[in-house]
């Protein structure tokens, strides 16, 4: 049964079995009853409701009043799609030992009315009433005879930690989720894990859940994929940038991800956008994620080099995705479903992402990050496109790079640098590494044109600081008599 919320349903496994008992936990505050409700909400029909029981919470009144800020309320499906029953008369009745009448309430409806779920918020209060073994013998009653009627039976509480070990509600349950609450500044996390769904894969880890008009977002951890249909590739792709390809062995290996190193206006960001105005004119549809530039600067920096991005946008060729990281806060999840969501259909051939640098310092998260970057190249690669990422390094002096030790990851990486050239300061580009392929290994001088941006000049022939020891020179020969030599001698 489909949840209505395709994310979660892929984190479950495929959505909630019929006939299954799910305990959905976690302390105050975390979404248990706004998911709860959603469901109720987006699964019931006219012939088969949601029944929603209450034991000891709030009235139902005052229930439905918070429901109504949300887009999946439906004050029409009152009753007649969803129906809120409240059991706290029955339990208060002090002529009751046990839970028969709960049982018999709950059984009844199931089996007379067909409902497509039934919720019960909160079955924890239940132990307030009865001991531990009748609760034990009332829920293990319950649970058996409602899966005869087919009706996912879901179980709310704020269960602590030890509940899961020793609650009879999880030793019955066929799927255990647990929603958390993480104190993290600036901005607080919520999450979402699945510890047990029977008779199915559910994707496992922490996945970011938020709460939104719309009511309850997912977002599932990239790094629970695992990518094995990877496409055939195709031939060599131009990269935009003039005379590049031709360091490359004839332009970039098909589907292949390239990272480009540089420190700050070097001209990487210049780069992407060559590199995506390429894949434009060849009619290919493209993916640009930026934190920093917004969608409308992007744009007014392309039409500098001559490139019109609002029109390739207004055909809906290209897709700007502006994720800004205020406060330096950046959730990953939430990255990954955007990126992942917008390669679902495959025909996006270029993916952008301006600067991987600036993503890893955001998030916060460097124990994770090498895994989740690996899952992230792994999901690109297998919708068919090629990536081009950048990463900021140092300025001035030697080359240190925030991300060292996971450049392995990436086919290929192209070194953006500043250099000293007499008494100017010039730029000179490497391809440092080409995975499979092979590709000029001299450093050439770089240029950024009034049109067409970066462009590739001649080769260095004496270069020195090539290894990141030093800042890059460019050493005229000693027998030289021009004024550039002249003055370089002079200061030595």
């Amino acid at each position: 049964m489909a949840t209505g919320l395709a994310d979660l349903d892929l984190i479950l496994g495929g959505g909630l079995q019929p006939g299954s008992v799910v305990v959905l936990s976690g302390p105050p505050g975390t979404g248990k009853t706004i998911l709860a409700q959603q469901i109720c909400f987006t699964v019931a029909t006219a012939e088969h409701k949601a029944i929603y029981y209450t034991t000891l919470s709030e009235p139902h009144a005052k229930l439905t009043d918070h429901l109504g800020g949300f887009s999946f309320f439906d004050a029409g499906a009152l009753g007649t799609r969803v129906e809120y029953i409240h059991l706290g008369d029955m339990l208060r009745d002090k002529s009751t030992t046990d839970l028969d009448p709960l049982i018999n309430e709950v059984v009844g409806r199931a089996f007379d009315d067909e409902p497509v779920i039934v919720a019960i918020d909160s079955t924890l209060m239940l132990r307030d009433f009865v001991s531990p073994r009748a609760l034990r013998s009332a829920l293990y009653d319950l649970s058996s005879r409602v899966a005869h009627s087919g009706a996912v039976l879901l179980l709310l509480g704020e269960y602590s930690d030890d509940d899961l070990l020793s609650g009879v509600e999880f030793s019955l349950a066929d799927g255990i989720v647990v929603l958390s609450h993480q104190i993290r500044e600036p901005v607080d996390r919520r999450g979402l894990r699945v510890l047990k769904m029977r008779g199915c894969a559910p994707l496992g880890g922490n996945h970011t859940l938020h709460i939104t008009d719309d009511g309850i977002r997912v977002y599932p951890r990239i790094e629970s994929f695992l990518p094995t249909d990877m496409p055939e590739r195709g031939e060599r792709i131009r990269s935009g940038i003039p005379g590049l390809d031709a360091l490359m062995g004839g332009g970039i290996p098909d589907a292949d991800a390239t990272v480009v190193l540089g420190p700050t206006g070097v001209g990487k960001t210049i780069g992407c956008l060559a590199f995506l105005a390429e894949g434009l004119t060849q009619g290919q549809r493209c993916l640009y994620v930026t934190f920093e530039d917004t969608v409308e600067e992007l744009q007014e920096m392309a039409s500098r080099f001559g490139w019109d991005f609002a029109a390739a946008r207004a055909r809906d060729q290209l897709v700007i995705a502006h994720v800004p990281v205020g406060a330096l806060d950046l959730d990953l999840d939430v990255l990954a479903s955007l990126i992942r969501h917008s390669l679902a259909d495959r025909s996006i051939r270029r993916v952008i992402i301006d600067s991987l640098a600036e993503m890893a310092l955001a998030a916060r998260e460097a124990e994770r990050f090498p895994a989740y970057l690996r899952s992230m190249l792994g999901v690109v690669r297998a919708a068919g496109a090629s990536l081009w990422v950048t990463s900021e390094t140092r300025m001035v002096g030697p080359i240190e790079d925030p991300l060292t030790g996971l450049m392995y990851l990436f086919h290929n990486i192209i070194q953006l640098r500043y250099i000293e050239h007499c008494a100017e300061i010039g730029r000179i580009v490497n391809v440092t590494k080409m995975r499979n392929s092979g590709h000029d290994n001299a450093m050439y001088a770089c240029r950024i044109e009034d049109k067409g941006g970066l462009s590739i000049g001649d080769r260095f022939e004496r270069v020195t600081g090539m290894l990141g020891w030093s800042v890059l020179r460019d050493c005229p020969p000693l027998s030289g008599q021009d004024g550039c030599t002249a003055a370089t001698r002079a200061g030595e």
